[in-house]
């Protein structure tokens, strides 16, 4: 018997992924079940690197402060070849982004996720495992086994599939998933050590044979608790698994990613290990856990299908380098998810959602690219400078400039973010009241899109504002605020409830690189839609029309 009465979106897989798109969903009124085939979450710290670009989403999520209580920062890595000490890696992004790096074992993240999302009502249902669905003009109906192992059909309108390298939701939509495996395993180990280097740094020691190839390998990053790492070191042949036998894997799949079964690495190879390249004598103790995994490097023709999506390691998998991954599965989920909302609201058409791919895909497309190449050369060899390499690893140069939802450039910009970019943070920003200081990104707190409308004409009038905020409240009725950002030279204005910031710095003005009046059109994933200068009425009208249902 079907399900009529079933959510508005069903997701498949209770890992950082889906946990953020049920989250997301939830926090803005739409209903969704989330499901997961495992009865209990998994004690691995598998992800563990959480990227600046996370935590910016998480804060505009309202969950932040807890992963930042969990977490232990992130400040660099030190690198030894043969022993001997390489150039130190430092973790120094520019002063306007609002978080650093961070480490966070994947439990921990998945339970400050799934903690956040029942504040909605929403609880993971466990030991519940999708086996087929069907899909058609109105929605989606999916076949469940229980946990009882009672079958059960459920009704949704759209179905996110979030249920890993091994997606049934994937296989069952006969999406290809082009790419390799490497060759090489490796074993996963959560241990305490007593060396006295640096707190805070990751280790990545390296062995070279004569033909210089790296033969050797040994990285450690840290997670919280006194000297613990999350380490990653080659298998010694007497661990080596046979391929297909992952934990959970179905049976010829293909797709060789993540952990095995087999045999358990114990502490005492991972002593071996360190005996070998550690840069200070040490002692391992207090093993947690260990596997043996593969990796593979994969990605999907296409991310959705008609009412069916894919997102995370369903979309793509590819090496651990750099902490990526799990990162760029969250901003899949994010970008979905606001969308989602947006459509089953009613506030827009089902075209919004086809942007999905669009965005993303080159997203992906580009982290596996250069995951694997990292992988074989190591980061050292990437070609960018060293900031642009750095604020690329941060995932703050993620963009979407080909997307139809984002406006052409600017002409006029000589300087800061066009459409499409990630809308950078600034600081200095102050009211007439308030004693202190606030910065960008909590203006956007908890709002949909924003206008941001910057003037620094201390003569102009201030008509176009009003007439422009009203045309914009008339296209997305709830769905968008202003904010006005005047310089100091401007006097002030007000414009009905339309809060008023100062930025007495010059900061907005700096990093945003604007030199006249110019509005902004901030996305709810915190990129741009549109950068209008002059700002007018029928420009920001246009843009609107692009993403609402009018």
């Amino acid at each position: 018997m079907v399900d009529t009465e079933g959510p508005d979106v069903l997701v498949v897989g209770a890992g950082p992924v889906g946990l953020t798109a049920a989250a997301e969903l939830s926090r803005r009124g739409v209903s969704c079940r989330i499901i997961d085939k495992l009865p209990a979450r998994l004690p691995f710290a598998k992800a563990v690197g959480i990227q600046p670009r996370t935590l910016e989403i998480w804060d505009r999520m309202g969950l932040v402060r807890s992963a930042l209580d969990a977490a232990v920062p992130m400040r660099g890595q030190l690198a030894y070849v043969n022993g001997v000490e390489q150039a130190r890696i430092e973790l120094v992004l520019p002063p306007e982004v609002p978080y650093g790096f961070a480490a966070l074992p994947q439990y921990e993240t998945e339970r400050i996720l799934e903690e956040f999302l029942a504040g909605f009502g929403t609880r993971v249902e466990r030991d519940c495992e999708l086996v087929s669905f069907a899909q058609d003009g109105e929605g989606v109906t999916s076949s469940l086994v229980t946990p009882t192992g009672t079958q059960e059909e459920v009704r949704s309108r759209y179905l996110v599939g979030c249920d890993g390298a091994h997606s049934v939701v994937r296989k069952a939509l006969g999406l290809t998933f082009e790419g390799g495996a490497f060759p090489e395993e490796y074993m996963l180990a959560d241990v305490a050590v007593d060396w006295n280097l640096p707190v805070g740094y990751g280790v990545r020691a390296v062995h070279r044979g004569a033909d210089r190839s790296i033969d050797d390998l040994l990285v450690c990053i840290p997670l919280p608790g006194p000297g613990r790492y999350r380490m990653s070191m080659l298998v010694p042949p007497e661990l080596s698994t046979t391929p297909g036998e992952d934990r959970g894997a179905p049976r010829g799949d293909g797709v060789t990613h993540g952990l095995e079964g087999g045999r358990v690495p114990v502490l005492a190879d991972v002593q071996t290990v360190l005996d070998r390249l550690s840069p200070r004598p040490t002692t391992a103790s207090a093993l947690r856990w260990s596997s043996v995994f593969r990796i593979s490097h994969r990605l999907v023709d296409r991310y959705a299908d008609g009412r069916v999506f894919v997102a995370g390691d369903a979309a793509h998998i590819h090496p651990p380098t750099g902490a990526q991954g799990m990162n760029t599965g969250i901003q899949d989920a994010y970008n979905l998810a606001w969308k989602l909302a947006l459509v089953l609201t009613g506030a827009a058409g089902p075209h919004l959602l086809g942007s999905y791919d669009v965005e993303r895909r080159p997203i992906g497309e580009e982290v596996v690219a250069r995951t694997v190449r990292h992988a074989g050369e190591g980061v050292q060899a990437d070609r960018s400078d060293p900031q642009t390499l750095l604020l690329r690893e941060a995932q703050l140069l993620v963009e979407y400039r080909d997307s139809p939802l984002v406006g052409p450039p600017d002409p006029t910009a000589q300087d800061g973010p066009q459409p499409g970019d990630r809308a950078p943070d600034c600081a200095g920003l102050t009211r007439d009241i308030a004693a202190y200081p606030v910065r960008l990104h909590e203006l956007l707190r908890d709002r949909e899109h924003v206008l941001l409308w910057y003037d620094n004409d201390p003569g102009g009038s201030f008509d176009d504002v009003t007439e422009s905020v009203a045309a914009a409240e008339e296209l997305s009725p709830g769905r968008l605020e202003t904010c006005l950002v005047l310089a100091n030279a401007v006097p002030n204005r007000r414009s009905g409830k339309v809060p008023v910031y100062r930025d007495g710095a010059g900061e907005f003005a700096r990093v945003y690189g604007v030199e006249r009046p110019t509005a902004f059109v901030v996305r709810p994933d915190g990129h741009l839609g549109a950068r209008l200068c002059p700002p007018t009425a029928a420009e920001l009208a246009a843009q609107l029309r692009g993403v609402f249902r009018v």
